[in-house]
């Protein structure tokens, strides 16, 4: 008998001391919120920008050119979207199966992660909702704790499997199979138990993410994990403080956890590699190295696929990672405005029917307004289709802050997306946000919020406060206080979306001076001083003014793009203190729910009031001279009637042009 034949017949693999190469390429779906269409429901059109039904056209592409690969999703499936709301409200039947997993039990994925908008509709929702997925469903720190959960589980067992460790047929370079057995490990924010508390007291618990790792990953290991894969719904998080057991977002600190071989992430829409991480400690952004372990976080909504490519050596009957890369690999062309992939059939037909049912629900009503919410207006005064947006991206943050945060007054960011545009062709002139008073619809909410943005708070002093509104006053031209040609009054190089009114502080806006900072923000006049008699008022009636306000510390309800932005000042990486996976336009539409109050008979018993609170306006220009200061809005009966009822400062319509836009002479003197 041979020495072979005898450690086979031993128990030995007979390849256990043979040398082999691996090539094993690992994707990742993360943060889908039901977008699986390549759909707008907001506009009512298609959107090659999101959805899964595009996303799985790269899935498809990096699995042809791949020899071993598997798919994982990260979590947050079903919420997010108009399709999610429907699916709830509708509910699941008995043996009916979710719109996501018809779709996702196409494409073979090999686990899917719990995210945290999963619990929102309740533990019987996702129940139900889990039934439906044809793979393995993993999470680690979530566990029952009522005397009875699902499934049998009891008081103390994991609510969920919290690692599967999945035997794997793999080709190695030279053509020869083996069996690797991959490890899966899932985790979710132990923050979930704030942000559903009425859905989860004294159902379950969630324990540390970064706690839980090191306990079980040694434990995958042991019961003989060739390699682990950790697929938390966390973000980067601290790389300063990693070891906060209770951290949301502990991916840096998995980095530094034996026994991990990657890291596919989510849960802040971010995507990662990129630049602006360059700076992140021990972090390779060119090759997706995180502390030397790959990771990936493929942003929001399906708009770009993971991807985890590692080389494993096989040596000694142990397999190794020799060399790793990450990378998100997008669906759209940012740059040049244009679709990289077509979107699959069998998605698009899978869904079809919700599809159709979603766009239908979206002329659902989610309220009543009390006052037009017309943007023709809202480039020189405080508007109310920007105050509409500040209320409600306040009340969402103001109700989410960590107990940490909760003694510093909540302002809110919010700017004038529709307003005309460059006002240089009559399709220009449409540019304008136009949501009539009465009942409201959720397209409507799509008119006032333009962007899939998603909401995010940072921290700032009022030094920065006063630069951040520095910058967006930049919307302005310099007008000389002693010429009476006529002087426009919007600078069109500082886009619309650029002039953020910070809502909860009062200030004015002294345009006879330069402006401090360029549209980019660039400091161009240091010693130049357009905001004027900025004020707070606390809870107590003071008013904070100067030298005191500067010292204050704020937090600023705004969006992801300003937020991470860095441009203005109080924005930045450094300064965000809480993402919300929320969108901004969701809030708004939860606002306006809330403020309407549903009557249970279809109907609304209330309003929201979307008029604004005029906390911002020009400073007055004392002059000798007669000015004649000008801005143009869309030349209409409806702009002009409302521009008759609402204007603040007196207005007179002295033109047209033919691009349908009418022109104003605006009086900022003050008498």
């Amino acid at each position: 008998m041979s020495l072979l034949t005898t450690l086979v017949g031993a128990g030995f693999a007979a390849n256990a001391f043979a040398k082999a190469e691996v090539h094993l390429r690992v994707l990742e779906t993360s943060d889908l919120h039901t977008n699986i269409m390549d759909y707008n429901y907001y506009a009512d059109k298609e959107d090659p920008t999101i959805g899964l039904a595009r996303t799985a056209s790269l899935i498809k592409a990096a699995r042809d050119s791949a020899s071993n690969s598997v798919l994982v999703d990260n979590g947050d499936l079903l919420q997010g979207s108009p399709m999610g709301d429907y699916v709830a409200h509708h509910g699941i039947d008995k043996g009916d199966i979710h719109p996501v997993y018809k779709a996702m039990n196409t494409l073979d994925y090999a686990v899917g992660n719990i995210g945290n908008h999963e619990f929102n509709y309740g533990l019987d929702f996702l129940h139900q909702s889990l039934s439906g997925a044809k793979f393995p469903y993993i999470n680690a720190n979530v566990y029952c704790d009522a005397a009875e959960c699902w499934d049998g589980k009891k008081r103390g067992d994991h609510l969920f499997t919290p690692y599967v460790i999945k035997p794997t047929q793999v080709v190695d370079s030279d053509g020869q199979q083996h069996t690797l057995n991959i490890g899966y490990i899932g985790f979710v924010p132990p923050q979930i138990m704030l942000w559903d508390k009425q859905n989860l007291r004294d159902k379950v618990r969630a324990e540390s993410i970064l706690l839980t790792a090191q306990k079980l990953v040694p434990e995958m290991k042991a019961k003989g994990a060739d390699i682990i894969i950790a697929v938390p719904h966390s973000g980067i998080g601290s790389s300063e403080n990693p070891g906060d057991p209770n951290a949301e977002n502990a991916v840096y600190a998995l980095t530094r956890v034996a026994g991990i071989n990657a890291i596919l992430f989510g849960h802040s829409h971010s995507v990662f590699p990129a630049a602006r991480y360059q700076g992140l400690p021990n972090t390779d952004v060119e090759k997706g190295l995180m502390n030397g372990i790959p990771a990936v976080m493929p942003g929001r909504w399906g708009d770009n696929m993971g991807q985890v490519d590692l080389t494993l050596t096989l040596n000694n009957g142990q397999w190794q990672v020799t060399d790793a890369s990450a990378k998100a690999v997008p669906i759209f062309d940012g740059k040049n405005r244009k679709p990289l992939v077509t979107a699959d059939g069998h998605i698009h037909q899978a869904v079809a029917a919700e599809h159709q049912g979603t766009i239908a629900f979206m002329s659902r009503p989610i309220g009543r307004a009390s006052e037009d919410m017309y943007s023709f207006l809202s480039q020189v005064q405080d508007d109310p289709s920007v105050q509409i947006v500040a209320d409600a991206q306040h009340a969402k943050v103001a109700q989410m802050l960590p107990p940490e945060l909760h003694d510093l007054p909540v302002l809110s960011a919010a700017a004038p997306f529709k307003a005309g545009a460059r006002q240089a062709s009559a399709n220009d002139a449409n540019q304008y946000i136009e949501v009539s008073k009465g009942l409201l619809t959720f397209k409507n909410a799509a008119d006032l919020y333009l962007y899939p943005n998603t909401l995010v708070a940072v921290k700032i002093n009022g030094a920065e406060l006063k630069d951040w509104l520095e910058c967006s006053a930049n919307q302005f031209n310099q007008i000389d206080p002693h010429s009476s040609a006529p002087q426009p009054l919007i600078n069109f190089n500082h886009p619309t979306y650029n002039f953020d009114v910070i809502d909860g502080v009062s200030y004015r806006i002294d345009v006879t001076q330069p402006s401090k900072f360029d549209s980019d923000c660039q400091l161009q006049n240091p010693n130049a001083v357009r905001i004027t008699h900025l004020s707070y008022q606390d809870g107590d009636g003071n008013l904070i003014t100067g030298a005191a306000l500067a010292k204050m510390q704020f937090i600023v309800a705004t969006n992801n793009y300003r937020a991470f932005g860095g441009k203005f000042a109080g924005t930045g990486a450094d300064h965000v203190v809480m993402e919300l996976p929320d969108t901004n336009r969701k809030a708004l539409v939860d606002y306006i729910s809330m403020m309407s109050r549903a009557d249970g008979k279809g109907g609304f018993a209330g309003k929201v009031n979307p008029q604004a609170d005029n906390n911002w306006d020009f400073a007055d220009i004392n002059s000798d001279t007669t000015l004649d200061i000008r801005f143009s809005t869309q030349d209409s009966d409806k702009a002009n009637d409302f521009v008759n009822a609402n204007h603040r400062r007196p207005m007179t319509k002295v033109g047209s042009n033919a691009n349908g836009f009418a022109e104003y002479r605006i009086d900022l003197s003050g008498k």
